[in-house]
């Protein structure tokens, strides 16, 4: 049996409102203990600075390359992780004992994803990570993946496996609304198929943002008082990602806002809420077979108009992580921390059939303090 480790998962992603930091002790097989996370939301001013990296992110045709400001805001980002990580341990050991933690698994704010082109960046510094913090990092675990033809997304499918676990009805869909939406797909016999479905809340947030000055449309408020455009969203569905089969993934910024530009703000949230479950309900089309029961975790699932949507769209029954007894918002976190466990441990990370690449492949890079 191989040794239990106790993990840290930094993410921060697609959606950019914060990072998530969450714990977990596991063998790299079974998920044997989890501790409550905390979220460390960013300020409005370094969110400001996160969509600058995005704009200068363009112009990228390296994956190390940091022109402009990038080396300036991967500084002061590795900096707010390295603080979360601190202020985590102080505020959860009450709760939970000592920390003894022997990895962290650092996820880094995604800037540009472009496996098409084998370049995918996120932004993080894990040596330095690593020394502010006294803690192995290992970081950058997509880019193998993409180095290798893979798409470097989604990576936590194999977690979404292990959380399923105890699910007894098969197929079961982990349907994870991000920035981006992905699903992982488990077949009766442990079968694993994962993919970026199409857009999550990352077009619903810069609606409102830019519309209503409002971080996220709480709880959907804005998409319930409005009208959904089916016209606009035939549109979106005409585009070519939708009937590509996976293993696929997508750029945060894959899909134009322009389309919705002449929309009110609860419209246009109504139309952008209804685009994400269309496409979702889309990608049962490259299943195998139809689950009988989605599980939803990330911020998409506080968004009740969302939820109402898929369930009156999906086929099987629409549950949020919670039912299972997990914590919705710190999913993708805790899967950093999985992975970054199997990363040292050489066990695989990828796929075939979730990204793409040629054979199973572990990744990562390890970097001590």
């Amino acid at each position: 049996m191989s040794k239990v480790m106790c993990a840290i998962g930094l993410m921060s992603g697609t959606s950019m409102d914060g990072i998530d930091v969450a714990r977990i002790e596991t063998d790299g097989d079974r998920i044997l203990r989890r501790f409550p996370a905390i979220t460390y939301p960013y300020s409005v001013d370094f969110r400001a600075r996160l969509i600058e990296a995005l704009d200068i992110a363009q112009t990228l045709r390296g994956r190390t390359a940091r022109p402009g400001a990038l080396a300036e805001i991967e500084a002061v980002l590795t900096t707010h992780h390295a603080d979360a990580v601190t202020t985590y341990l102080r505020d959860s050991a009450p709760m939970e004992g000592p920390a003894a933690v022997d990895l962290i698994g650092f996820h880094g704010q995604t800037i540009l994803h472009r496996p098409a082109e084998r370049l995918t960046v996120q932004l993080g510094d894990g040596p330095k990570l690593a020394t502010m913090t006294g803690i192995p990092v290992i970081y950058d675990l997509r880019a193998a993946d993409v180095a290798a033809g893979g798409q470097g997304a989604p990576l936590a499918c194999i977690y979404h496996r292990a959380m399923a676990s105890h699910v007894p009805d098969r197929p079961v869909a982990v349907l994870n609304i991000g920035g981006v939406a992905n699903v992982t797909w488990v077949g009766p016999g442990n079968d694993l198929i994962g993919f970026d479905t199409g857009p999550g809340n990352a077009m619903i947030d810069d609606w409102v943002q830019s519309k209503a000055g409002a971080m996220r449309d709480e709880d959907g408020a804005f998409a319930a008082q409005g009208r959904i455009s089916d016209d606009i969203i035939r549109t979106y569905l005409e585009g070519p990602y939708f009937d590509q089969p996976p293993p696929k993934s997508l750029d945060r910024n894959a899909f134009p806002l322009a389309r919705v530009s002449g929309l009110s703000l609860e419209d246009g949230a109504a139309t952008l809420t209804a685009l994400t479950v269309a496409t979702i309900a889309r990608s049962v089309d490259h299943m195998p077979a139809a689950p009988v029961a989605w599980i939803v975790c990330g911020g998409g699932r506080h968004n009740r108009t969302m939820m109402r949507l898929l369930a009156a769209q999906l086929p099987g029954k629409v549950m949020p992580a919670e039912a299972l007894g997990y914590d919705g918002d710190s999913i993708e976190a805790e899967a950093w921390a999985y992975l970054a466990v199997r990363s040292k441990l050489g066990l695989p990370i990828s796929f075939p059939k979730t990204t793409g690449v040629p054979r199973p492949m572990s990744g990562g890079i390890m970097a001590r303090p």
